[in-house]
């Protein structure tokens, strides 16, 4: 939660709403005001960031400390997200792939379960390239989709390394597996869903293709290839340093450091397959520096009147958190209601203290479903805009330089979360939270 507790009032949620609103409208614009957006869209960014940091310097207090958390929250981000972004730009992994939808399933499959080992940044980051390569006969703006829905998000919802809100609940005292022995079947029931929901799709499209093109799909099968093995022990000092000491810019200098040895050393011939650039990476870097900085009202906003809202059951906090995470980054969004959460059950629990720390055992103690409900909530529901989580947009940027035509924001929400997977998220909670 944000340091600062001040009540915050609506209006101040504007420059937010107004960002939300950019990102949406403008890859729909014309192409002379698109090309403006995309040339000074940092400028934007800046002016509605500053406007926020100006209020809360000014009119909020201990808006400097909410600020300096702010920042350093968003600095964590960048070091792991830019960190793991450039190490799996290292990595070039051509499969023996067939793009038929059997194959196209077990592969999303085997991304679900990889993003709990590595992370959804670096699953994502290693296996977009590989995907959009094994699909190239008959890629597809779903493909893409999908592929956030189950790598991103959904995939990484039983470990702490999986998706960083569980990382901050593993900080918070929640054991390692303590998620993923408890949220096993609803993570297994909406992987098998979404899962099912693609098939259906991807089976439509395979049969819509001319016989040529079905041939030609089904027999597309590279020999198997990995470039830049070097990296993946680089991949592994990452994940490693998640689980250092929390001594300040300890993780993040070894994570810089990795990040330069693996741009320093990785062959050039790995890059250029891999098509590899820091464009996406600088795209990401200043969206999310906004959405870090106007969102700060936000949860705020959240903080001052959460506990006004009654939450008090496991669904309710299922699709809460869900719904912020939805438009806020994931991970501030379950610090939230984590410590709602903990407010709340410590306010009908006096014995056990409202101010133990950390706040895991009280909750686990009386209220584990509560935390199950944020959990899952806050992962799931990273899918369901490009700005969910912070993988979403780099899949995207990396799809559309690969070529790949990607569904607006707004086409994103539309025509594919809201019908296809809203639906699968509300059936797994409530029948299994």
């Amino acid at each position: 939660m944000s340091p600062c507790l001040a009540v915050i009032p609506a209006y101040t949620l504007a420059p937010f709403g107004l960002l939300l609103l950019l990102i949406a409208v403008m890859p729909l614009a014309p192409a002379w005001l698109k090309a403006r957006w995309d040339h000074g869209y940092p400028a934007v960014i800046g002016l509605l960031a500053a406007l926020v940091a100006g209020y809360y310097l000014v009119a909020v207090p201990d808006g400097r400390q909410a600020l300096l958390h702010t920042g350093a929250d968003y600095g964590s981000f960048l070091c792991l997200i830019g960190s793991l972004y450039a190490i799996a730009g290292g990595i070039h992994v051509q499969v023996r792939g067939e793009a038929t939808p059997l194959a196209n399933v077990g592969f999303l499959a085997v991304g679900a379960v990889v993003a709990n080992v590595i992370g959804t940044t670096g699953a994502s980051m290693v296996l977009i390239r590989p995907w959009i390569r094994m699909n190239k006969v008959r890629i597809s703006a779903y493909h893409v989709v999908f592929f956030i829905f189950l790598v991103s998000n959904i995939g990484g919802a039983l470990t702490p390394v999986g998706d960083p809100p569980l990382f901050l609940g593993y900080l918070r005292g929640v054991p390692f597996f303590w998620l993923a022995a408890r949220g096993v079947r609803p993570w297994l029931a909406t992987v098998g869903l979404v899962l099912f929901v693609f098939w259906l799709l991807d089976r439509r499209s395979f049969r819509r293709l001319p016989r040529r093109l079905q041939a030609a799909a089904a027999e597309h099968a590279e020999t198997w290839q990995f470039g830049g093995a070097g990296n993946v022990l680089l991949l592994l000092v990452i994940i490693g340093a998640v689980f250092l000491p929390p001594v300040p810019g300890l993780r993040e200098i070894v994570m810089v450091g990795a990040a330069a040895a693996s741009l320093r050393f990785t062959p050039p011939a790995v890059h250029a397959r891999n098509q590899f650039s820091l464009g996406p990476l600088k795209e990401v870097a200043w969206l999310f520096a906004g959405i870090f900085v106007t969102m700060l009202p936000a949860l705020d906003f959240l903080a001052s009147r959460g506990p006004a809202l009654g939450l008090t059951e496991p669904w309710q906090y299922y699709l809460a958190s869900g719904t912020l995470s939805s438009v806020l980054d994931n991970a501030p969004t379950y610090a939230n209601f984590f410590a709602l959460a903990h407010a709340t059950v410590a306010a009908h629990s006096p014995a056990a203290g409202p101010a133990l720390a950390p706040p895991a055992p009280l909750l686990l103690a009386h209220a584990p479903r509560l935390v199950l409900g944020v959990s899952l909530g806050s992962v799931f529901f990273g899918a369901m805009t490009y700005i969910g989580n912070g993988p979403n947009f780099m899949v995207k940027a990396i799809a559309h330089e690969s070529g790949v035509h990607c569904p607006s924001f707004g086409g994103y929400i539309f025509r594919y979360s809201l019908p296809l997977l809203l639906p699968v998220l509300l059936l797994t909670g409530c029948l299994l939270l």
